[in-house]
């Protein structure tokens, strides 16, 4: 589906990378923008490949999961409206270290790397905002895996649940009875734990009442009581 131009600043402007750029800027980035469509399991890019492109989604989800060495795939992060990935070919062509593909239709607007590093070459104060904003996002990714390293495994699926929940809630889930799409295996992969620890702790949650499982979904009935797992 096609975006107009003010469809895709305001998608921009939803972007924590982008946050810092006044409107006339985000005009300017959302020039080089163009909308892109992928089915369901289409793999948007691998890992390995070079890195030529960033992409915004509008609407749908994906996930990066990366290759094991012993042959399992593992997730390491999940994507929704307003998210971002692949930000670096903004600034460089390094090769993927992931793989990202689609969970379900997703529609999202794409930025070449070349487009946009043209762009930041016309006006270099974009580029200082940018790079700025990306070194931000990396700073807190550090800090959260440093939080994570201190966390037990029941706090840590807590707050992936929790997560999930905020990015349904944000697409419109209610307040309370919200369904998220996610398998045992991928929380147990966000969460950094074994599947069956994983399991165990979501088995105490849905005796509480809190949770209901089903097959690839969970129905999160109480968040304000599952945040309270989360320290």
């Amino acid at each position: 589906m096609a975006t107009t131009g003010e469809e895709t600043v305001a998608l921009l402007a939803r972007v924590p990378v982008f946050a810092d750029l006044d409107p006339g800027d985000l005009q300017r980035v959302a020039e080089v923008a163009v909308p892109r469509s992928f089915e369901p399991e289409h793999v948007v890019f691998r890992e390995g490949d070079d890195s030529d492109t960033c992409y915004i989604v509008r609407s749908g989800h994906a996930r990066a999961v990366r290759s094991h060495s012993d042959g399992r795939t593992i997730t390491l992060a999940s994507f929704g409206p307003g998210d971002i990935f692949g930000e670096l070919a903004m600034f460089d062509d390094e090769r993927r270290s992931a793989t990202v593909e689609a969970v379900d239709d997703l529609e999202a607007v794409a930025i070449l790397g070349a487009d946009m590093r043209r762009l930041l070459r016309r006006h270099p104060d974009i580029g200082a905002k940018l790079l700025a904003a990306v070194t931000r996002r990396l700073r807190q990714t550090n800090e959260r895996l440093t939080r994570q390293s201190f966390q037990t495994v029941q706090s840590r699926v807590a707050q992936v649940v929790s997560a999930l929940v905020e990015q349904a809630q944000a697409e419109g889930a209610g307040e309370g009875d919200v369904l998220i799409t996610v398998t045992q295996s991928d929380i147990a992969q966000l969460a950094g734990s074994a599947r069956e620890s994983a399991s165990r702790f979501l088995a105490v949650l849905e005796r509480a009442g809190i949770i209901t499982q089903g097959r690839g979904r969970l129905t999160v009935h109480d968040p304000q009581a599952l945040r309270r797992y989360v320290f």
